[in-house]
């Protein structure tokens, strides 16, 4: 029989091995106790399995309460469990809980977090995945070879729809290949969003029709699913190619309802992603993360950025690209750079990752520029030909005078 395998990272007082098994039979049976029913045939087929244990270091204190009174070591594990597909079926929402479920509020762990999981063909053969991901967005943009350059609306509050055409246009015209609404930016009365989908695209079909280049708008469309659908149908309408979602507000059920609509490329932003991942030993990894979203359907996912503004390290932001561009469902998704980003960063990010396989997100790093949104789109594909040129920082000013520009005026933030 196919079995799922999920990867957890755990901190117990106790024995690990006993931990694991309890974790196994929370996830499974569910019971403390035998009851009727529960044959050993049904537990054969039907029991999650521990499959491995490797112990690693222990510690004097509990990293997360545990709402009882205990003593330490705190002894941690890596554990690997393993389900029948059976158990779940092709339900993402039931895979969910099986491998998330009432897990972290078992007392006996002061730590558990989900670091990865895999499942079998005979589970994802029922996920079409993203229907356009990284070559997809690619022949939407027309931009091959280099990464898509974006930027978000700002201010992210107060701006009408002509003030928000008006600033769709002076970024097309630069050069621009993706802007997208802020995630706070939905459907407000100041900017209605069928009145802002019919300003903004009434600028980029005429600049398509003009340039030949058709700008990736990403319309914020989380709501209530009805109108999330409305507003959907409403972008279709109005010629555009991409819809925004923000995934831990709306949820996997109707991110992948909206996703299987299959006419748009969907952005998927992860705003509270910290509270999901932020402590060591609680939530889950992107690994984990980004395949559910992908079994959703979601084409593009925010990764942060090397530098950033919060407080991923750069070694995380490295480790979920290269996760999204694992190939998963037989093709890869494209990784979204964002959070207080400039070109500066752009030789680290490529030295990194050896890709330009991204779409790399400045909303101040343009918006802000001295010279001005326009110059601000210039720089940052002149810093990523630098990057890909294998340039540092100062070999890139030194090559390209203009770039001492955006160094003076983002150089030392971080």
């Amino acid at each position: 029989m196919d079995r799922a395998t999920a990867t957890y990272l755990i901190e117990t007082s106790g024995d690990c091995a006993q931990a694991a098994a309890v974790l196994a039979g929370e996830q499974s049976s569910g019971t403390f106790v035998e009851v009727p029913g529960e044959t050993v045939e049904l537990k054969q087929r039907f029991a999650a399995r521990v499959e491995k244990i490797t112990e690693l270091e222990t510690v004097a204190i509990p990293s997360l309460p545990t709402g009882r009174v205990g003593k330490g070591p705190y002894r941690r594990a890596e554990i690997v469990v393993s389900w029948p597909v059976e158990n779940f079926g092709h339900n993402l929402p039931a895979l969910v809980s099986t491998l998330q479920g009432n897990l972290y509020e078992l007392p006996q762990f002061s730590g558990l977090k989900l670091m990865d999981f895999n499942v079998p063909a005979s589970f994802t053969k029922a996920f079409r995945g993203p229907k356009f991901g990284v070559t997809g967005t690619r022949k939407l943009t027309g931009v091959e070879s280099r990464p898509l350059i974006g930027t978000i609306i700002k201010p992210s509050i107060g701006l009408t729809p002509t003030q928000t055409a008006e600033l769709v246009r002076t970024l097309a015209e630069a050069g621009i290949d993706f802007i997208k609404d802020d995630e706070l930016m939905a459907d407000p009365p100041h900017s209605p969003f069928d009145a802002r989908v019919d300003a903004v695209m009434r600028v980029i079909n005429a600049h398509a029709d003009r340039s030949g280049k058709k700008v990736m708008y990403a319309f914020n469309v989380s709501d209530e699913y009805d109108p999330m659908l409305r507003h959907y149908e409403k972008i279709v309408s109005a010629g555009g190619t991409c819809a925004m979602i923000s995934l831990n507000s709306v949820g996997l059920s109707a991110v992948k309802k909206t996703c299987d609509a299959g006419a748009l490329a969907i952005h998927g932003h992860r705003n509270g992603w910290g509270m999901l991942n932020r402590h060591p030993l609680l939530g889950l990894e992107f690994a984990a993360y980004q395949k559910l979203w992908r079994l959703a359907g979601v084409d593009q996912l925010h990764v942060n950025g090397l530098a950033n503004k919060f407080w991923e390290s750069d070694d995380s932001v490295v480790s979920s690209i290269e996760a999204c561009r694992t190939p998963f469902l037989g093709g890869t998704i494209l990784p979204v750079v964002s959070s207080g980003q400039w070109g500066g960063q752009a030789p680290e990010t490529f030295r990194r990752t050896k890709t330009t396989d991204l779409l790399y997100m400045a909303g101040g790093g343009i918006m802000a520029h001295p010279d001005g949104p326009a110059a601000g789109v210039q720089s940052l594909r002149k810093w990523w030909d630098a990057a890909v040129e294998g340039l540092t920082v100062e070999q890139a000013v030194k090559k390209y005078p203009e770039l001492a520009r955006s160094v003076a005026k983002f150089g030392g933030k971080r």
